[in-house]
């Protein structure tokens, strides 16, 4: 998702200020964007602004600068709703924060996406293991490279494929888990209306 989508995103939950923002994604919003500048946030809510996405009101402070308080218009709601059921491609990296942007504001915004989201994501995830996995992970040294110590090069690489292997295999497992919770969720929706504990 671009960050503007994770701007309109923040929006649709309740009214923030530029400040808001960048407190919010300084702390929680960490796995979403990292290093990001206030100025860079009050670019694009101006950019937004501009396009009709969001709208605001200026909140006077006492003692402080007033502050612009940006709520989703009905075209910013349009706007994230498309992004939200645009096509997902996951990406040969499965740590890439796409996936847990999209499923953090689809699954609040658009629930009836996260299935299919879930679904793409496993079926790259589990095909990327079974074309790799048992990979000849062999390594030719060319002569005369005195800093290519062959052992200790296998060694790296091999400790480096078993932490990858790992990794892959906890997030397949992270994902099938919550596959299933949604869908027990969906399933005792209009029972008491109280979604079942993770398993």
């Amino acid at each position: 998702m671009k960050f503007d989508h994770v701007l309109l995103g923040l929006l649709a939950l309740h009214p923030r200020s530029g400040w808001d923002l960048r407190h919010w994604l300084a702390s929680e919003g960490r796995f979403v964007r990292s290093n990001v500048h206030q100025s860079q946030i009050y670019r694009l809510l101006n950019r937004m602004n501009e396009k009709g996405w969001v709208e605001f009101e200026v909140d006077p402070r006492d003692g402080r600068p007033d502050a612009k308080v940006y709520r989703l218009t009905e075209a910013g709601r349009a706007e994230l709703l498309a992004e939200a059921r645009s096509p997902y491609r996951p990406t040969s990296r499965f740590q890439d924060p796409d996936f847990m942007t999209r499923f953090f504001f689809a699954g609040m915004l658009a629930p009836d996406v996260l299935p299919g989201l879930i679904d793409t994501e496993l079926a790259y995830r589990r095909h990327q293991v079974a074309t790799s996995r048992g990979r000849d992970r062999g390594i030719a040294f060319p002569e005369g490279t005195p800093e290519a110590d062959a052992y200790r090069i296998r060694l790296i690489r091999e400790l480096s494929h078993q932490y990858g292997t790992s990794a892959v295999d906890a997030w397949i497992d992270w994902l099938e888990r919550t596959r299933r919770l949604l869908q027990d969720a969906q399933n005792a929706q209009g029972a008491d209306g109280t979604p079942p504990a993770p398993r």
